[in-house]
């Protein structure tokens, strides 16, 4: 894949032809972490013609420095922490905690936003592939890998297009695979790898949901 990626489509589409070997199989199951992530994993999802579902995390900003993730968290409870982080910056406790809690509130609007009544897809012995548009620190992708695990996956793919070496290095001793396409240096940011890489709004990801589960209603219909 050439950098800059073009878009989020461009780049699920190279993941999926990355992740060939998961394809048209009965067990696999891709989980997209939103809102960037919900783009690219639409487009594997369909490449590989598995279901589509999320995996809701949020990332806890750093007071003062939002972007800098001290840590996160995940649907089913998980909090992953970035030790280094929080004892450079002397976080207390009580601060981690109010962050924590102020983003357990968004995470519960954008489950109902998203998913509405939508029951939750069966996570136990499936092999989960777990999709964003990139990673920085890690800390949201290494949450809903520690929540997926509450819930006995057969396995946990992380795909990503782009990511800073040591992070994938990082997210290797909790996934069972990471799949990771570019690992360019010096990172930055995330969008920085993009040619195109618009903000995303709640209804632009509903829209693209509702598409593929159609898709996916009408196939077993």
């Amino acid at each position: 894949m050439r950098l800059p990626i073009e878009n989020r489509q461009t780049a699920g589409q190279a993941l999926a032809d990355a992740l060939g070997d998961y394809a048209q199989r009965d067990d696999v199951l891709i989980l997209a972490l939103p809102r960037g992530g919900v783009p690219v994993a639409c487009e594997v999802a369909e490449a590989l013609q598995a279901p589509l579902d999320l995996m809701l995390v949020r990332k806890l900003g750093t007071p003062g420095q939002q972007e800098l993730a001290m840590g996160a968290i995940a649907t089913g409870g998980a909090r992953v922490m970035n030790p280094d982080i929080v004892s450079a910056l002397a976080i207390d406790q009580q601060t981690i905690d109010a962050v924590a809690e102020r983003e357990q509130r968004e995470l519960e609007r954008r489950q109902q936003a998203y998913r509405g009544d939508r029951p939750l897809p069966r996570i136990d012995g499936r092999c989960v592939i777990l999709v964003d548009d990139g990673v920085a620190t890690g800390a949201t992708m290494r949450a809903a890998v520690a929540a997926l695990r509450q819930q006995q996956p057969a396995r946990v793919v992380v795909a990503v297009p782009i990511a800073p070496a040591e992070t994938v290095a990082k997210m290797e001793q909790g996934a069972d695979e990471v799949v990771c396409l570019e690992t360019p240096e010096p990172f930055i940011a995330i969008g920085r790898w993009y040619a195109d890489f618009p903000q995303l709004s709640d209804a632009e990801v509903r829209q693209q949901l509702a598409r593929l589960w159609d898709k996916e209603t009408e196939a077993t219909t």
